[in-house]
């Protein structure tokens, strides 16, 4: 998905929350991608109806929350979040499943395993309040 199409659907939601994953500084040089990935983060807050109830979560707190370690990887992510699910579905990893036997995980791909990371992490966090993620 487009940024430009992320931000229309920020506009249009209707949950209290939108959790997003934040840019962290480690001291080293980065490139214009990086820059503009803030300002995007700064939109997609300013568009969500309530900017004050967006929660910006670092992956070194998703990496921690998931895997207990904010060394792990992108693949120990993943896994964590696979094991949090039931194994419903088919396949080889029955929480993701298959398209004849889906599992809860069916359809998550690519980027969308990070999004998940952070609205989990987020939810950990507070409990108690219902979650959009982008």
């Amino acid at each position: 998905m487009q940024n430009a199409e992320m931000l229309q659907r920020i506009q249009m939601a209707t949950s209290p929350r939108l959790a997003i994953e934040m840019i962290a500084s480690y001291g080293m040089a980065v490139g214009k991608e990086v820059f503009e990935t803030c300002v995007w983060i700064g939109r997609f807050k300013q568009a969500f109806h309530s900017p004050e109830a967006v929660e910006l979560v670092y992956r070194k707190d998703v990496k921690l929350h998931l895997c207990g370690t904010p060394r792990a990887k992108d693949p120990n992510v993943r896994q964590a979040l696979i094991d949090m699910f039931p194994a419903t579905g088919g396949g080889a990893t029955p929480q993701i499943g298959t398209k004849s036997q889906p599992g809860p995980l069916f359809g998550v791909s690519s980027h969308a395993w990070p999004a998940l990371g952070v609205a989990v992490t987020a939810l950990w966090a507070n409990p108690f309040r219902t979650l959009e993620a982008a």
